[in-house]
């Protein structure tokens, strides 16, 4: 029986055969590179380092959520190739694989896994943003197909994927957590207009506006049940949450890094550096204590939390990073990318509005303002 241990060094011995001799040498380089990234995923789908507790044809080993966890974090640490399309096998996948039809699981789950088909996700609207519950996008049954009419915003990679899970209304009439079905969108298909927005930073994941008019969409395209798409939401984000956890984590500590070797001998910088490292320490903790929730069968309330501690460290991380290099800061094309990435932080995955929000309601019971 292979220990945990074990397979941690099985994937990092996987990975540096993989990487280039010269990646942490030429990384800012090989952080742009689509080519490497794809056929990382490619490679890491077929040694089954995907989706690790998934079984052997969906990209994974069919190991536990600890031995999971411990490999995401070895490659995150390790700076492993991002993948390309992170919302198809971080979202879209594990929402095909647990609510899908048998034809659509076959048909969708390996190429999106592979990374030979990409994925977007319609879910925020321009007058709902991050209440999810809040969209209007109208899905009509006509038929055998619905026909779709409304509008998405910040749908990342739309224009260069070719397929959506789309969130709509399909009962006004129903509360609106009730009345919102999931439905899977070839990107290709009439009626879809796809705008990217103009970015202000340097990225590859562009967002795009969506515009659906008169969008004809196959019955046989819903994913879970009719009116049973904030079930689907919920569980597909649980997913990212955990990934944006890690994700989180691993860009704090290399900021706190930065800061300790811009601004050692600043004393002026010590209080702030210790309370970012005191909150590091707390994610990383939270973490595995939804972890160890989560092996119990106990409900783990920490996702909310640690989305929101994670994203606003980040944010203090390389703000501090920047005070501690002083006026030069402004010259350092790297170290803008890192701050003005950490803005998108608070707002990917929910808002820090919204989360605090969520915290307020549903986990301390507070009244609604």
């Amino acid at each position: 029986m292979t220990t945990p241990s074990e397979v941690v060094a099985e994937y990092v011995d996987w990975l540096a055969a993989f990487l280039p001799d010269d990646y942490y040498e030429n990384y800012r380089r090989y952080r742009w590179d689509i080519p490497l990234r794809r056929d990382h995923q490619r490679a890491a789908f077929e040694a089954g380092w995907i989706q690790p507790t998934w079984p052997r044809e969906h990209g994974g080993r069919s190991l536990g959520l600890r031995d999971a966890m411990e490999i995401r974090i070895e490659g995150a640490l390790r700076s492993a190739p991002k993948l390309p399309n992170i919302q198809g096998p971080g979202v879209a996948a594990p929402g095909i694989r647990q609510f899908g039809t048998p034809a659509q699981i076959e048909r969708l789950l390996v190429p999106l896994l592979r990374g030979d088909e990409w994925w977007a996700l319609g879910m925020s609207e321009p007058e709902a943003g991050s209440d999810f519950a809040g969209l209007r996008t109208r899905a009509d049954r006509d038929a055998d197909v619905f026909r779709v009419n409304g509008h998405k915003i910040w749908t990342t990679q739309a224009h260069e994927s070719r397929w959506c899970t789309l969130y709509a209304r399909t009962d006004p009439d129903a509360p609106k957590h009730r009345g919102i079905s999931c439905l899977i969108l070839d990107l290709h298909s009439p009626g879809v207009r796809i705008e990217p927005i103009r970015m202000s930073s340097i990225s590859d994941e562009t967002f795009c506006e969506v515009f659906l008019d008169d969008v004809e969409i196959p019955v046989e395209n819903l994913l879970g049940p009719v009116n049973g798409g904030w079930n689907v939401a919920l569980s597909s984000l649980h997913h990212e949450r955990q990934m944006i956890w890690i994700m989180n984590w691993v860009e704090i500590k290399r900021g706190l890094d930065a800061v300790r070797k811009a601004g050692a001998d600043d004393q002026g910088l010590c209080a702030e550096l210790g309370s970012l490292l005191a909150d590091a320490e707390a994610l990383r903790a939270t973490g595995y204590r939804a972890l160890g929730n989560e092996l119990a069968g106990r409900n783990s309330p920490e996702a909310d939390i640690m989305k929101l501690l994670g994203s606003v460290t980040l944010q203090r991380v390389w703000e501090l990073a920047a005070a501690a290099e002083g006026p030069g800061s402004a010259g350092d094309p790297d170290l803008l990318f890192e701050r003005q990435d950490a803005l998108a932080a608070t707002i990917y995955g929910g808002t820090s509005e919204v989360q605090r929000n969520i915290i307020a309601e549903r986990l301390l019971g507070l009244p609604k303002g």
